[in-house]
């Protein structure tokens, strides 16, 4: 299945600076699909009745924190609870959609906020003067 690859700063479970802020560890990914080709009729009644539940068994696993369908009907969007995108491409390829290579996603991964270290810091008392 071909499937790109969006890294956010961390790099996956590697803590890498970049930029002015300090680096903080990647706690969730968002995995945004598509379909390579729209599924036809019978791929819907054959497949979707185990892409489901199996869906399903990831949310209740705890791995899949929210999921979304997108407006242009494309495929689904997921903010998964891993901690880098080759985790959440692992669980994904293991669904019936992935397996069959009608889907594919990018991946980004996210991390806290960084700026809001400035209201812990005494930077931010000084204006880092």
């Amino acid at each position: 299945m071909k499937k790109v690859l969006i890294t956010g700063a961390t790099g996956g479970n590697a803590i890498k600076r970049k930029g002015p802020f300090p680096a903080v560890p990647t706690t969730k990914v968002l995995a945004i699909g598509r379909f390579l080709a729209p599924p036809t009729p019978e791929q819907v009644k054959a497949i979707f009745p185990k892409e489901v539940p199996d869906t399903v068994r990831l949310y209740l696993a705890g791995k899949i924190d929210q999921w979304w369908v997108r407006q242009d009907q494309k495929g689904p969007v997921f903010l998964m609870n891993v901690t880098s995108a080759e985790e959440a491409r692992a669980l994904l390829d293991k669904l019936p959609l992935g397996e069959a290579q009608l889907m594919e996603f990018d991946f980004i991964e996210l991390g806290p906020l960084t700026p809001l270290h400035l209201l812990l810091s005494e930077g931010w008392a000084t204006g880092y003067k």
